[in-house]
């Protein structure tokens, strides 16, 4: 075996692992109880966010970009134009300067990485064998790994921080036709584009003998063909002027944040040419999207957690493997049932308090669920499918 890659094996006692799983029972708790408000605050946060954006496209106003009319001020515009700027950023430490809405440095350093990959064989008696391979191979990352916690670290030590640090300089006045576009604007304007250096470009005298230029960029060390540790690559990203749209309250000659009644700020901006309307569709889909993100998040919290409350038994049957596995099994499914009904009554309990009637068409679903049918099997499934295909998919 290489001295990149080497593998350790471990064993473990039945005890020991009957020890571990009652331990992991702590935890397990603290997950199931996590999952609770994550499940229902999110539903709330999901109803919030929908009635922000249905109250916004109810009021928003498109305007033109080009003048600033008093008569609109306090109310929620939207404006399509190019957003421009004279400033000139620089970075003084490598003698970059160019007419942009953002200039970012990007650092990467060659470094050391470690993978790790386990299996695990169980054995009579309830005690396991564990293989763990350890491979290192080396990588361009942007943040210092650290060596210190590799299972091996002699050979494989990384510097523990790069000599120059990655960052973000932002014009002070960007404008879209007679606005200024507040701080918040500009920061969500992204598009960046590659800045290249040239072959003619000069080396600033404050880092002339330590860098040299190389596919577009900088580059610290003794050949970039062949990179050792410890090398860094720099180059730069630009964002130039272009066409936005945005979605916001006009405030004067700038805009603010549109406070919605429900008390979430509105302000939207996309990069390119798009209606209100197309804005609002889109922030509609991202709320349910990310809805539906922390759901299953906090299903999965909740179903781990249960696993691990119940990871004694499959342990205790782990005497004989076979035995064991099908415990495990089990307790797994045994999870997955009390995790979805639990996750739905969850929901249902959030939707009564914002939206009542959804959440009595969940709780008899979780009811469907957790109950045997009665009657026709298919009566139950109209049943229970209907108050479902009945909620407003904008928030769902």
């Amino acid at each position: 075996m290489s001295e990149n890659s080497f593998t350790e094996t471990s064993t473990q006692s039945w005890f020991s692992r009957l020890g571990g799983a009652f331990k992991g029972i702590i935890v397990g708790i603290i997950l199931f109880v996590i999952a609770f408000p994550v499940l229902f605050l999110n539903e709330g946060r999901a109803v919030r966010t929908y009635k922000t954006l249905k109250e916004g496209a109810g009021q928003v106003i498109s305007l033109d970009s080009g003048t600033v009319d008093p008569a609109y001020n306090g109310k929620l515009v939207h404006l399509t134009g190019e957003a421009i700027t004279n400033d000139i950023l620089s970075d003084v430490q490598f003698g970059i300067s160019v007419n942009a809405i953002k200039l970012k440095r990007n650092v990467q350093m060659f470094q050391w990485q470690e993978k790790k990959k386990s299996t695990t064989k169980k054995k009579v008696g309830g005690g396991t064998k564990k293989v763990t391979r350890y491979d290192y191979t080396t990588i361009w990352s942007g943040k210092v790994i650290k060596s210190s916690s590799f299972k091996n670290v002699s050979g494989h030590e990384n510097p523990q921080n790069m000599i120059y640090s990655s960052n973000v300089q932002t014009a002070k006045d960007v404008t879209l036709g007679g606005f200024d576009l507040s701080k918040s604007l500009v920061g969500k304007i992204g598009g960046h584009e590659n800045y290249a250096l040239d072959g003619s470009a000069e080396i600033p005298e404050g880092v002339s003998g330590k860098v040299k230029i190389h596919d577009g960029g900088f580059y610290v060390g003794a050949d970039p063909l062949s990179p050792s540790v410890g090398d860094l690559k720099i180059t730069f990203q630009i964002v130039t002027p272009q066409g936005i749209s945005l979605i916001s309250q006009q405030a004067g000659s700038t805009f603010e944040p549109f406070l919605s009644k429900t008390g979430k700020n509105l302000e939207l901006l996309k990069v390119g040419t798009f209606s209100a309307a197309s804005m609002f569709a889109a922030a509609k889909s991202s709320n349910t999207m990310i809805t539906w993100l922390l759901r299953v998040g906090g299903f999965g919290l909740m179903f781990l957690g249960i696993v691990m409350v119940l990871s004694p038994l499959s342990v205790l049957a782990d005497v004989l493997p076979f035995l064991g596995n099908l415990v495990g099994a089990a307790t797994a499914l045994v999870a997955f049932l009390i995790a979805a009904i639990l996750s739905l009554l969850i929901i249902a309990v959030s939707w009564i308090v914002f939206r009542p009637l959804l959440g009595v068409g969940l709780i008899i679903c979780s009811r469907c669920i957790g109950l045997p049918a009665k009657g026709n099997l298919e009566t139950k499934k109209t049943f229970c499918i209907i108050p479902i295909n009945n909620y407003n998919s904008d928030v769902t």
